[in-house]
């Protein structure tokens, strides 16, 4: 599989998982009397999840190319596995060391953004 349809399966995935969560956070997660700050957390998980499948998506269907593009995306990929992922464990499971991965996932989607202004500053050079 080519690297670029490689991040638009991801983004898919990512968006139908994202959907089915986010479901259920609304509809059946309620139902089971769980606190509403462990609601409103797993709401957030998801929206990121929705917003990093976007990126991911667009990315991968845009003509940028090249290792930047490639980290950004592997970037986004951690991150919504360590945040979303970590966040989902710890609502649905219980699981409770799994909070540290948190905020590295939301560090790899900052890492991810800023690789993204990187490769956006180049555009245009000589190097294109």
């Amino acid at each position: 599989m080519s690297e670029k349809r490689h991040w638009v399966v991801l983004a898919a995935l990512f968006g139908l998982s994202a959907t089915a969560l986010g479901a259920y956070g609304a509809h059946g997660l309620p139902a089971t009397g769980i606190a509403a700050d462990k609601l409103s957390a797993f709401h957030s998980a998801v929206q990121y999840q929705f917003i990093h499948a976007l990126a991911l998506l667009a990315l991968g269907i845009s003509s940028l190319r090249g290792r930047a593009v490639a980290i950004a995306c592997a970037l986004f990929v951690l991150g919504t596995l360590g945040f979303s992922g970590s966040i989902y464990a710890m609502v649905l499971l219980g699981t409770k060391g799994i909070g540290l991965l948190t905020p590295a996932g939301g560090l790899c989607f900052m890492l991810g953004w800023a690789t993204l202004i990187w490769v956006g500053c180049r555009l245009g050079g000589k190097n294109e």
